[in-house]
């Protein structure tokens, strides 16, 4: 069911109930399919699916083999072979462990956000949201209210994302 209360909240605004893992799977191929760069602000509690969906993410985007979860090393990287022969190079940030942002800057963060071409996925962002740049998409997952299994997942393109000219009304679940 599509609530249409206006076109132009829909392109940057969008709230989706995933009730399995087939969902969130299909979201993530959906996500893969965004021309998206820059960073994206992934938040959530615990258990909420964060790493669920960035797993299906990027093999969506095509990695094969295993995707680390990059909680103590804060920074998992990735670079993901095209269909045309490029590569995607891909971030996956946990900062859950983060004491001080200023560690970011040690371990090369600023790079990774600057590299064009590249998606930087975070999770646990507000760790550090003083340091960051803000990101082209925020996406905040919730267990749903009396079903374990469901999640809310509410998607918000920022000023950045929106200047980038991307679309969240091709999100379908």
């Amino acid at each position: 069911m599509h609530h249409d209360n206006n076109i132009a909240d829909d392109k940057n605004l969008q709230t989706l109930t995933l009730h399995s893992e087939d969902d969130t799977q299909a979201l993530a191929k959906q996500l893969a399919a965004l021309p998206l760069t820059g960073s994206v602000w992934l938040s959530g509690d615990l258990g909420a699916g964060k790493t669920t969906l960035t797993r299906y993410w990027l093999q969506a985007l095509g990695h094969t083999g295993a995707v680390k979860s990059p909680t103590y090393t804060l920074v998992e990287p990735y670079s993901i072979q095209q269909d045309n022969g490029t590569t995607k190079p891909v971030y996956h940030a946990d900062l859950y462990r983060l004491q001080d942002p200023e560690e970011l800057s040690f371990i090369g963060f600023d790079e990774y956000l600057d590299e064009p071409n590249a998606l930087v996925i975070i999770e646990w962002a507000s760790r550090a949201d003083s340091y960051l740049p803000p990101p082209t998409l925020f996406i905040d997952m919730m267990q749903g209210d009396n079903d374990s299994q469901s999640r809310q997942v509410e998607l918000r393109l920022s000023k950045a994302g929106q200047a980038q000219g991307l679309d969240l009304s091709v999100l379908k679940i």
